[in-house]
């Protein structure tokens, strides 16, 4: 099987001023994405062709991935796929296209790891993963954490009187009643060649990995970069998974 990994960041943010190259836990926040895609090639590459491809505008993103030492496409930020209203779908797009073209192969699966949230492991990453391959009739796999909110009962929106009510109305009594929501976090996207390459958008099958309740957050303005730090901090220094991602971090250049 061929799997592309993907890791698209712009230059610029509306949020977090430069967020991509910021520095995390006093590395580039880049080296938390690039050591769980590490942990995850080295137990697969010997059964699987796996390449990782950098989509980027930004110069000091592509000097930080340098430092890394590690093996990749760069795929430049195409101007028409740079603006804020782009959908990252087209973007991965792009880059499956160039990286097939670059290396002369079709890629399997297209795994999509964002930068801004970086508290994720390589079994994440097979989890997620291994849950698209599991069922044949699934497009697309994604990372969620369970959700401390429902729509059914505790979060509101304002109706066409200007009053507030729950997002979604029902004749549910009790929490339990109502369907299990989830929080998409946006960390892991694993997509299969077909349904990357369509037209299709909101026909697809679409499948979880449930992540760590700490999954859920990710850097969108000062206060979750602050707050994921001392998250961060807490994982690194007592779970073993984090400890070893942590140990492969400062083993990459500065």
């Amino acid at each position: 099987m061929n799997i592309l990994f993907t890791i698209c960041a712009r230059a610029g943010s509306k949020g977090v001023k430069g967020k991509n190259t910021r520095p995390f836990c006093g590395k580039p926040l880049l080296y938390y994405t690039v050591a769980a895609f590490e942990e995850y090639r080295m137990k697969y590459n010997a059964t699987d062709a796996i390449d990782l491809a950098i989509n980027t505008d930004s110069a000091q993103l592509v000097e930080q991935m340098k430092d890394t030492g590690i093996a990749h496409l760069f795929v430049e930020r195409k101007e028409c796929l740079a603006g804020d209203v782009v959908a990252k779908k087209d973007v991965i797009k792009d880059t499956l296209k160039e990286a097939e073209q670059l290396n002369g192969i079709m890629y399997d699966i297209v795994v999509d790891l964002d930068l801004t949230s970086p508290l994720r492991t390589a079994g994440d990453i097979d989890g997620t993963i291994k849950t698209l391959l599991e069922d044949e009739g699934a497009d697309i796999s994604y990372s969620v954490a369970e959700a401390r909110r429902s729509p059914y009962f505790n979060m509101v929106s304002k109706n066409e009187s200007g009053y507030y009510t729950t997002v979604i109305k029902s004749e549910f009594v009790a929490r339990q009643q109502a369907p299990v929501c989830y929080d998409m976090n946006a960390s892991i996207y694993a997509y299969r060649r077909d349904y990357l390459m369509s037209d299709r958008i909101n026909d697809r099958k679409a499948l979880i990995w449930v992540m760590k309740d700490t999954g859920i957050l990710d850097i969108d303005s000062e206060h979750d970069l602050k707050l994921m730090e001392v998250i961060a901090t807490y994982l690194f220094g007592n779970s073993s998974d984090y400890k070893y991602m942590m140990k492969r971090i400062e083993e990459y250049k500065e």
